[in-house]
């Protein structure tokens, strides 16, 4: 079975429709698996064994990795399901970019903490690691906002390289656009221009937002609060994650970070008293925004008059999502008219229930926003 072969039976079945711009893509991750299923060249085996890389058989020398950017909801995941599954590799891995950053975080941290370790050796470690466990590597949102990732990811990839790992990643920006007006990113572009020698590059550029079509048929406001609400609020998650592993997401805040527990494919599952019953503000939900397309918010009260800080967190989550165009899915005690009907910022919320009311339209959903 291959990529475009399982793609075209997905197709017959009825269970995706043709996208030529996916189609397009599905054949560069087919050329891939020809690569793969390629004996390697015996040059490279003394110097992997010597790294004590035992098992380098499975991937021939050189292969090029791909790097596949686009939109949000195109199906980028979905090709990358049709290539890990039919990819003839016996080490290979699929991770969360985010996740695989959590894990070189923790490492260099055990590092610093037995202090035997200088920074690059601790890389070279890490590196070694992931490639005695996956000769292939498969990342989901490829992504950089944090200048501590930046400086590192350069000398790890190129490691990861130079081990005859090879990468493919989803992104939503193309390789140029990675860690665009970041600190020092002049120090970052030597390890974009690698990645682009070292992958090729697609970009899916449908017309069709998958995601959102699949949300523009379902309710996106449930009310009252039970177990119908929360039966549907799961199944519409699950819906659009499309089977896809929930990890944390961990956002970086000055000082402090942020651990959202349930995470998949750009969308988060939050609880309303995470979200706004803890000291939030508006650089925690810009950085929200930044990371996610999709938040769905579960438990959201009547407020009372004494829930200033609550109240005021809230309308600052929506003014923030609204403007950045994120989708949200909420689960709420009332209709959003009745949320907040006294209290100091009443004059206020009228606003913020304006925004909620368009938020469910499909001219918001479709990524049209009117003024309010």
């Amino acid at each position: 079975m291959t990529p475009i072969v399982l793609y075209q039976q997905r197709i017959a079945a009825g269970q995706i429709k043709p996208d030529e711009a996916q189609e397009a893509v599905v054949r560069v991750l087919d050329d891939l698996c020809a690569q793969l299923a390629a004996p390697p060249k015996n040059s490279s085996l003394s110097f992997l064994k010597f790294l004590g890389i035992q098992d380098n058989r499975d991937v021939a020398s050189g292969t090029r990795g791909v790097y596949i950017y686009g939109a949000v909801g195109r199906g980028k995941s979905m090709m990358m399901d049709l290539f890990y599954e039919c990819a003839p590799v016996a080490h290979k891995r699929r991770v969360h970019f985010h996740a695989f950053m959590q894990e070189l975080h923790h490492e260099l941290h055990l590092g610093r903490q037995r202090r035997v370790q200088a920074m690059d050796d601790a890389l070279l470690s890490f590196a070694r690691q992931v490639a005695r466990q996956a000769r292939l590597l498969c990342f989901d949102e490829f992504h950089v906002v944090d200048v501590a990732d930046a400086m590192l990811l350069g000398r790890l990839f190129h490691a990861l390289w130079e081990l005859g790992v090879v990468i493919v990643a989803t992104s939503n920006w193309a390789p140029d656009n990675l860690y665009k007006d970041g600190l020092q990113r002049d120090r970052f572009l030597p390890f974009i221009a690698e990645l682009k020698s070292r992958l090729t590059v697609c970009y899916l550029q449908s017309d069709t937002d998958y995601r959102l079509a699949r949300l523009r048929g379902s309710p996106v406001y449930y009310f009252p609060l039970g177990p119908h609400a929360a039966a549907q609020m799961e199944h519409l998650f699950k819906d659009l994650i499309q089977d896809a592993e929930i990890t944390p997401l961990e956002l970086a805040l000055p000082g402090r970070r942020w651990l959202i527990r349930r995470a998949a494919k750009g969308i988060v599952r939050l609880d309303f008293m995470d979200a706004c019953g803890e000291a939030r503000g508006a650089p925690d939900y810009l950085a929200l925004a930044q990371h996610t397309q999709v938040v769905f918010l579960d438990h959201v009260p009547v407020f009372t008059a004494d829930m200033r800080n609550e109240v005021k967190r809230f309308m600052t989550l929506i003014d923030i999502l609204y403007e950045n165009r994120i989708r949200m899915v909420i689960a709420a005690a009332v209709a959003p008219e009745q949320l907040y009907l006294a209290g100091a910022h009443n004059f206020e919320f009228e606003r913020t229930v304006s925004r909620l009311m368009e938020m469910q339209s499909a001219g918001y959903l479709s990524g049209v926003i009117g003024g309010t």
